[in-house]
C-alpha cells in the first residue's frame, strides 16, 4: 500500500492511492480507488464530505448562478399535460401545471366539457417532494386504478390500487415492483403483473430475478401465482399485457437492455389464469417484436406485429393468432419497410365506423418525426398526418377498445409538449381540448440539422441550436450526445438548452452510433466491440462545430448523462486538449467492473462483459476511469451524482473524481456534487431547475458566456 503526496495545482481532498491490481484474462488492471466503491465506508464518507465542502465553495464563486436558475426556471415553467387513457366511462391523465413539483393524475367523466378532479397528488402523499408516482393503469372498466410510487429516488416502487369513485386504497401495498407493467382482467378482480424475488433468497441481487405473477385483490401478495420466468435468465426484464376482453396475455422477455424480445402469448379462454399456456411467438432472435391485438380476436383474426426481424429498420406484419408460433413464415407484410426512416410506433385502430382497422404508424427520418396512416388488411398507406413543425412525437395511447381515437404528444426544440387528437374517421389531428393553453414557440433560438463524416467516413447528423441559425461568429458552444441503447435523441423542448441559446450560446445534440436514429444497425454500430465508433462520431461533431466556425478553441463545452456520461468520459480521456470544460452526469466510468454495481449486470448486451476475454480489452481500452494519466492537462470538470441511484452507482462518479484530482496538471476545478434524496431518473421541478442551473453556471464561467441579464418568460 503505497500513498502519492505529489503536489497538484488546487488543494483537493485526500485521496490514498492503493497498490490494488486485478489481473483478468493475463491483463493488469489497476484500481487505486476501489476502496470509494464502499459508500458507507468511514474513509468514503470523509473524502465524500471534504468533497462536498469543496464543490460548495467553488459554487459560490460561479458568475450569475442565480440569473441562471432564474432562466432555466422560467423556461421550464409551462403547463403540460400528457395523453390520456380512456377506461369505461372515465379518461385518465398526468398534468403538471407551471409551478408544480409534480405531475398530479386527473380523472373525468369521458364525455366533453365534464369536470375533472384530482385523483393522485405525489405531494399530498409526501410534502418533502421526495416521492414521485412512477406508473399507473386503470382498470379495463375505469372504476379502479393500480398505481405504483417510490421514495428518494430509488425506483423501488411499491404497488396499491385504489377505488377511483372514492379515492380510498383498497388493495396492497405490493413490494419489489419496479414500474411493472399491469395486465388488468375484465372485472377488476385480479391483474398480471412482474414482481422481483424474495432479495432474501438472493442477495446482492434484490433487482433481479423478476417474475410475471397473477394477483388477486384482496389476497397477500405472497400467494401470488408464478406464470411466467422460472428458469430463464435472472437479468430478464419482462412485460405483461391483457387485451380488454380477457381473452388474451401477452408476455415480452428482454435479456438484460438488449433489443431483442422473447414474445409469448397465451389464450386464456383455453385454461386457468394461474397457469395459462404461453406459448413462444419468437425466441432467441436479436430482434425486437411487439404485438397489437385488439378485443373480439378469435384465434382466426387477424393480429399485428411490429418488428424489426429481417428489418432493421422496422416493418408491420399481420397473423393469426392460431399460426403465429410458425414464426415468419406464417407472417403477411402489411407496412414494409421504408427507406431511410426507422418505425417507432405502432396504434392499432378498429372502430365499427372504419371499413378496415387502420394501423397510425409513427417514424423518425433522420432523427425527424413523420405520422403516417395505414389500411391493415390491404397493407396501403391512406394518409400522411401533418405536424406542428419538425420535431418529435411519442406517448401514443388509444381510445376505448374498438374505438377510432388516439393521442399522441409532439414537442420541438422550442415547443413545449402538447397533446394531439387523431380520429381515424376523418384521418385528422387536432389539438386535444383537455390540454393546456397553447404557447408560441421560445423566441430567441432557431435550429438547424447539419450533417458531416465521422473518422471512418460514416455521415453523422446533429442539431444544431444557436441565436442567428447559422455561424455568424464564434460563440460559446455546449456539446451533448447520448449513443446508446438505441435511443434516438429527438428534438425535445429542453429549458436548458433554450437558456444557454438565450444567452448567446450554441447547444449543439450530436445522433451517434449506439444510438437509434437509422435503426437498428446503427445501435449495433455503436455497441459492444464497436463502441468505440460512438466516441469517433463525438469528436467529428466537435470537429465540425469548430471548422464551421459555431465556436472556436477554448470555447467548446461537453455535457452528457448516464451513457453519455460514459460518452463525455470518453471524449475527457481521448481527447482532454479539445474541451474548454465537461459535465458528467450520474455516469459509467469504470467499464471494468461497471456489471458489478446499480443494473450493470443487465447491460452486458449493451457494452459487453469484462468476464468475457474477447471483450476485456475492447472495455478497458476505452473505460475512462483506467484512461487518466497522471501530469495531463485536463479541462474543468464537474461529475454529478444522486445516492438513491439503483441504476449507475455513484461510485463510478466517486473513483474518477478521485483519479482526476490526483492526475490533473490542468488549472481545473475537478468537483463531485452529490444530491441526496433522489436517483437517477424522475425528480421534483425545483430540484431538476436546481441542477441544471449549476451545470450551466459551472461550464458557462470556463467558454466566456455571460449569464442571462434577467429571466425570460417561456413566451415572447
Amino acid at each position: 500500500m503505497t500513498t502519492d503526496a505529489r503536489p497538484t495545482r488546487r488543494q483537493y481532498p485526500h485521496a490514498e492511492r492503493q497498490d490494488v491490481v486485478q489481473e483478468l484474462h493475463g491483463l493488469r488492471v489497476p484500481d487505486p480507488y476501489r476502496w470509494l466503491e464502499d459508500a458507507g465506508s468511514t474513509a468514503t464518507l470523509r473524502w465524500s464530505a471534504e468533497q462536498e465542502t469543496l464543490y460548495a465553495a467553488e459554487r459560490a464563486s460561479w458568475p450569475g448562478l442565480e440569473r441562471w436558475e432564474a432562466e432555466v426556471a422560467a423556461l421550464n415553467s409551462v403547463d403540460r399535460v400528457w395523453s390520456p387513457k380512456v377506461r369505461g366511462d372515465r379518461v385518465f391523465w398526468l398534468r403538471q401545471d407551471a409551478g408544480r413539483e409534480h405531475p398530479v393524475l386527473v380523472v373525468a367523466g369521458a364525455g366533453a366539457g365534464t369536470a375533472e378532479r384530482v385523483l393522485l397528488d405525489p405531494a399530498a402523499l409526501d410534502p418533502s417532494g421526495r416521492t414521485v408516482l412512477d406508473s399507473w393503469e386503470p382498470s379495463v372498466e375505469g372504476d379502479l386504478l393500480a398505481f405504483q410510487v417510490s421514495r428518494d429516488g430509488t425506483e423501488d416502487s411499491v404497488l396499491r390500487v385504489l377505488d377511483v369513485a372514492t379515492g380510498a386504497v383498497v388493495d396492497g401495498p405490493v413490494d419489489r415492483v419496479r414500474k411493472s407493467s399491469i395486465g388488468w382482467l375484465p372485472g377488476g378482480g385480479a391483474f398480471y403483473y412482474v414482481r422481483y424475488l424474495d432479495p432474501r433468497l438472493h442477495p446482492g441481487e434484490e433487482r433481479y430475478h423478476r417474475r410475471v405473477q397473477l394477483h388477486r385483490l384482496g389476497t397477500a401478495p405472497e400467494a401470488d401465482a408464478v406464470v411466467f420466468g422460472e428458469g430463464r435468465d435472472r437479468t430478464e426484464f419482462y412485460s405483461v399485457s391483457v387485451t380488454a376482453d380477457g381473452r388474451w396475455l401477452a408476455v415480452t422477455a428482454t435479456l438484460g437492455t438488449g433489443r431483442g424480445t422473447d414474445l409469448h402469448l397465451a389464450d386464456l379462454a383455453a385454461g386457468p389464469l394461474d397457469r395459462p399456456a404461453l406459448r413462444p411467438v419468437q425466441e432467441g432472435r436479436a430482434a425486437a417484436t411487439r404485438l397489437h391485438m385488439v378485443p373480439g380476436t378469435g384465434p382466426g383474426d387477424p393480429v399485428w406485429l411490429r418488428t424489426d426481424r429481417d428489418a432493421a429498420r422496422g416493418r408491420v406484419v399481420a397473423c393469426r393468432p392460431a399460426e403465429l408460433h410458425l414464426g415468419p413464415a406464417a407472417w403477411r407484410e402489411v407496412v414494409p419497410e421504408r427507406p431511410g426512416a426507422v418505425l417507432t410506433h405502432l396504434v392499432v385502430l378498429s372502430g365499427p365506423e372504419l371499413k378496415h382497422p387502420l394501423g397510425l404508424a409513427a417514424w423518425t427520418r433522420d432523427t425527424v418525426a413523420e405520422v403516417t396512416v395505414h389500411d391493415l388488411v390491404e397493407g396501403r398507406q391512406v394518409a400522411t398526418v401533418p405536424l406542428p413543425g419538425t420535431g418529435a412525437v411519442g406517448d401514443f395511447t388509444a381510445g376505448p377498445p374498438g374505438g377510432h381515437e388516439a393521442w399522441f404528444a409532439y414537442t420541438d426544440f422550442v415547443t413545449a409538449p402538447r397533446v394531439l387528437r387523431f380520429d381515424a374517421r376523418t384521418l385528422r389531428v387536432t389539438r386535444w381540448e383537455r390540454d393546456a393553453p397553447e404557447g408560441r414557440a421560445v423566441g430567441g433560438a432557431v435550429t438547424r440539422q447539419v450533417a458531416f463524416p465521422s473518422r471512418d467516413g460514416t455521415t453523422v447528423r446533429m442539431f444544431v441550436i444557436s441565436p442567428a441559425g447559422r455561424p455568424d461568429r464564434p460563440r460559446p458552444a455546449l456539446l451533448t450526445g447520448y449513443g446508446g441503447f438505441g435511443r434516438t435523441m429527438s428534438p425535445r423542448y429542453r429549458a436548458q438548452v433554450l437558456a444557454w441559446v438565450r444567452a448567446g450560446g450554441v447547444f449543439a445534440w450530436a445522433g451517434l452510433r449506439g444510438g437509434g436514429e437509422e435503426g437498428e444497425a446503427w445501435h449495433r454500430a455503436g455497441s459492444g466491440e464497436h463502441k468505440q465508433n460512438t466516441f469517433d462520431d463525438f469528436a467529428a461533431a466537435a470537429d465540425r462545430l469548430l471548422a464551421d466556425g459555431w465556436t472556436e478553441p477554448g470555447g467548446l463545452a461537453v455535457m452528457g448523462g448516464s451513457n453519455g456520461g460514459l460518452l463525455v468520459g470518453a471524449a475527457l480521456t481521448q481527447q482532454p486538449e479539445k474541451y474548454a470544460a465537461v459535465v458528467c452526469m450520474a455516469p459509467l466510468l469504470d467499464m471494468v467492473r461497471y456489471e458489478l454495481s446499480g443494473l450493470g449486470p443487465s447491460w452486458t448486451p449493451e457494452y459487453g462483459s469484462a468476464q468475457d476475454p474477447a471483450r476485456l480489452p475492447t472495455l478497458l481500452g476505452y473505460s475512462p476511469y483506467h484512461r487518466v494519466t497522471p501530469g495531463t492537462a485536463y479541462p474543468a470538470v464537474l461529475l454529478t451524482a444522486a445516492d438513491g441511484d439503483t441504476r449507475t452507482d455513484p461510485l463510478h462518479a466517486r473513483k474518477m473524481c478521485a483519479a482526476l484530482q490526483h492526475a490533473t496538471s490542468g488549472d481545473g476545478p475537478v468537483l463531485l456534487r452529490l444530491e441526496r434524496g433522489v436517483g437517477h431518473g424522475e425528480r421534483s421541478a425545483s430540484r431538476a431547475v436546481a441542477l441544471q442551473a449549476e451545470c450551466l453556471a459551472f461550464l458557462a464561467a470556463r467558454v466566456g458566456l455571460p449569464a442571462p441579464e434577467r429571466p425570460g418568460p417561456a413566451t415572447p
